[in-house]
């Protein structure tokens, strides 16, 4: 009978590593042959709600300090958390999940990413929205609507190319009126400059949409912004954070946008707060009244900072949430 222990298991490593060692290069080199890929595979993924054709687009993954990232818990709290969740130590990983809806007459993109500017600058992890919109087969010149659920960068900053034009060429460019009327607002923007972060959101706002104002179209709460797809209030993360519900054929998914950051440690503890949200007090209201909703109706649910392709189920746990993940399928 085999018996696997840890005592096994790194005896078994220091073996394979012992024999690399002693293995002349030559030998190894000689043994290869394929050399790595050292890329990863395009990141886009297609699923069905009714007669639509849906496709999660990623962004990438950033990796960031874990910090303040959780506002109102001690960061060591918060740091055990992320290990018990197997992000690196003292990091967290934040997934970006555009999603693409086909409704057969539009063609609509939820959010869009933090834009190709980034790419350079993050090594590659961010920014990826255009090439694999592009290995999608999807033209952005065919996109129909740009559909923004709140005016931070990384759900908005993707409408512009790398030189400054837009992305999305043909698009109506949709954004929350309530977030446009509070990000837009000279006064205050004025009383957020003692805020760094706020600070610099509502110059990045001014920089993104300056010049573009009349591609630009403003959209109230419970109504139908593009066929099948409604936009549904979900405050707090920002004044007009938005989720949508995405409706055909008698199936529904809801796209629930930031109601909560990465669910690892927001959906597993609700009220804890994301340093990125406008009013945490509201933001935590909005976040259980959602998931209440989800996990009664036993709703399909994307997230836009889920694991990708972020799909999934939310279960209640007792005074907490948890995420089960839609299995990938191979056809759509």
């Amino acid at each position: 009978m085999n018996d696997l222990s840890r005592r096994h298991l790194l005896a078994g490593a220091a073996a394979v590593g012992a024999a690399t060692a002693l293995t002349p290069l030559g030998a190894l080199t000689a043994r290869a042959a394929v050399p790595p890929a050292a890329t990863q595979a395009p990141g886009f993924y297609r699923y069905k709600v009714g007669a639509y054709e849906c496709t999660s687009i990623n962004d990438g993954v950033f990796l960031r300090p874990i910090d303040n990232f959780v506002s109102n818990v001690p960061k060591e709290q918060a740091q055990a958390e992320a290990e018990a969740a197997y992000m690196p130590k003292g990091m967290v990983a934040v997934p970006f999940n555009p999603q693409l809806v086909n409704t057969g007459s539009k063609l609509v993109l939820i959010d869009c990413g933090l834009g190709v500017g980034m790419l350079e600058q993050s090594k590659g992890r961010v920014g990826r929205t255009m090439q694999n919109l592009a290995a999608a087969g999807v033209d952005p010149k065919s996109i129909d609507v740009v559909l923004i659920s709140h005016l931070h960068p990384d759900h908005t900053n993707g409408i512009r190319a790398a030189d400054g034009s837009m992305a999305f060429p043909n698009a109506e460019i949709m954004v929350p009126a309530k977030d446009w009327e509070f990000w837009m607002s000279d006064e205050n923007a004025a009383k957020a400059q003692s805020n760094e972060m706020m600070k610099g959101y509502f110059a990045n706002v001014k920089k993104i949409y300056t010049g573009i104002e009349s591609k630009v179209t403003k959209y109230d709460w419970g109504k139908e912004v593009a066929p099948g797809i409604t936009s549904v209030a979900a405050p707090g993360h920002t004044p007009g954070h938005t989720t949508f519900a995405i409706a055909s054929g008698g199936s529904t998914v809801l796209i629930q946008s930031d109601v909560t950051n990465i669910p690892e440690l927001f959906l597993r503890n609700p009220d804890w707060h994301v340093a990125y949200d406008t009013d945490p007090a509201v933001a935590q209201e909005t976040r259980h009244k959602f998931y209440d909703m989800a996990a009664a109706e036993k709703a399909t649910v994307v997230g836009f900072h889920f694991a990708f392709p972020s799909i999934g189920h939310v279960e209640k746990d007792g005074t907490k949430y948890r995420l089960i993940p839609v299995a990938w399928n191979p056809v759509i």
